[in-house]
Formats: structure tokens, C-alpha cells, sequence
């Protein structure tokens, strides 16, 4: 018996150090991995002037220079409690529940293509307006941005990345 406990507490510290080892490997791999994960950037935000009174589209550039990819989920705003995603398909609108924004990539919305829509609104902006808006995604943090209201013909040239 004296054998046994003197075996057991030789063991003692040995198995306090594979505890420690693999609980700072599990932190590790924690803080490593939000080092790979979407690293998510918004540009070339505008509305178009509404020409109706109760709906808007709202585009921007969500640029991911991140390792993970990311989604976003919805978008919300004061001007609106009805916001939606659509993508363009054969020149017909559908709404989504989510748009990919890729690893190292990005989610363009541009006219003729996906946008936010704005139904119902609570105010019709004017050219020259900002409208705030909140961008959820699935793994980021929401991302709040400026929609400088343009023109309603206003189509900003495409730019080469």
C-alpha cells in the first residue's frame, strides 16, 4: 500500500502538467482560431433618391479580408421596419434570407444585382440625407454604416480590385 501511494503522488505533478499543457492548447486554439475567422469591411455605401413614396434600395461593398467566411443575415434601420435581402436572378427580384460574403472575397450589392430593400418607409429621404443603417451577420458583430443619399440615377462605376 505504502508502494501504491508513493506511485500516486510521483504521478501527482506529472499529471498536473498534461492538465495544464492541454488546457493552455485549448486557449490556444481558441484565440487562433478568431485570428482566422471574417475580418469584414464596408465601402461604397449609397441609396438612390426613392422616386416612390414607400420603398428604397440601399448597396454597398462588404469586403472580408479574413480567413472565415461569414453571412449576412439582415439589415436594420429607423426608416423602416420592413427590410429585406434580395438577389436579382433573370431580371426577376427574390428575397433571401442571406447573402455569402466569402473568405479573402466580398459581397457586392450593386444595382441590376442583390440589394437591401426598404419597404414602407417611415420618411422618404433626399438627396444629400444619410440614412443609418445596422448590418447583422451570422458570425460577426453588427456593423453600422452611413447610406449617403445619391441621385436616383446615380450608378457608381465599378471599380477593379
Amino acid at each position: 500500500m505504502n508502494r501504491r501511494a508513493t506511485s500516486a503522488s510521483a504521478l501527482a505533478p506529472v499529471l498536473a502538467s498534461v492538465i495544464a499543457l492541454t488546457a493552455g492548447a485549448a486557449l490556444a486554439g481558441c484565440s487562433t482560431s478568431s485570428g482566422n475567422g471574417p475580418e469584414l469591411k464596408v465601402s461604397g455605401a449609397f441609396m438612390p433618391q426613392p422616386v416612390g413614396d414607400d420603398m428604397a434600395a440601399g448597396f454597398l461593398t462588404v469586403r472580408n479580408s479574413g480567413g472565415g467566411a461569414d453571412k449576412l443575415t439582415s439589415v436594420t434601420s429607423d426608416i423602416s421596419d420592413d427590410i429585406t435581402i434580395h438577389e436579382t436572378n433573370n431580371q426577376k427580384m427574390q428575397e433571401v434570407n442571406a447573402f455569402d460574403v466569402p473568405a479573402d472575397g466580398e459581397l457586392d450589392l450593386e444595382r441590376g444585382g442583390s440589394h437591401i430593400m426598404f419597404m414602407k418607409l417611415k420618411q422618404k429621404p433626399k438627396q444629400g440625407e444619410k440614412v443609418a443603417v445596422e448590418l447583422r451577420f451570422e458570425k460577426s458583430g453588427p456593423i453600422k454604416v452611413e447610406l449617403p443619399v445619391k441621385e436616383p440615377t446615380y450608378n457608381p462605376m465599378k471599380h477593379e480590385h
